[in-house]
């Protein structure tokens, strides 16, 4: 990770970002497939106005992926649920791990929740070594979680205290 590593709030310039990143097969493998053009379209309206998504950008300006945080109710309480993707030609250099250290710092700086989770899948290994290179704390392995809507698929739960 390059120490000039950032975070820019999403805008109307990265939908093709979010083009490549939610309408790749590959990439989206873990949560349940390439997305249409249709909810791509829709979630990037979304993340323009939502102020807890961001570009995740290196040390040479490149918009190389998204990392997000945003509010939710689990298990009785107000959280902060936290997400991240890293396109496959910048995978492998902490990019995912660093720009998730800045969301947290920004999460943290919003103030809404006490702690924030992820949920990826238990098969998905890169976002599961995320969560544990920053600290977050497993609290459930194989959680039964609907995502996308409709699919129901095996998470586990990481939670780290704002």
């Amino acid at each position: 990770m390059t120490a000039s590593l950032h975070l820019e709030p999403w805008s109307d310039a990265d939908a093709g970002l979010l083009a490549a990143l939610n309408g790749d097969e590959a990439q989206m493998a873990h949560v349940g497939g390439a997305e249409t053009a249709e909810k791509i379209a829709e979630r990037q309206a979304r993340y323009v106005v939502d102020p807890g998504q961001y570009a995740v950008v290196d040390g040479d300006g490149a918009r190389t992926g998204w990392v997000g945080f945003w509010e939710r109710e689990w298990r009785g309480a107000t959280v902060y649920e936290i997400g991240w993707s890293i396109l496959p030609a910048f995978q492998g250099r902490g990019l995912a791990s660093g720009g998730t250290r800045l969301a947290i710092a920004e999460a943290r700086a919003a103030g809404g929740a006490a702690a924030i989770h992820a949920f990826p899948g238990v098969d998905n290994a890169a976002s599961n070594a995320v969560c544990r290179s920053v600290g977050f704390t497993l609290v459930e392995a194989g959680l039964e979680l609907e995502y996308p809507p409709g699919t129901t698929m095996a998470c586990n739960d990481w939670r780290l205290a704002l």
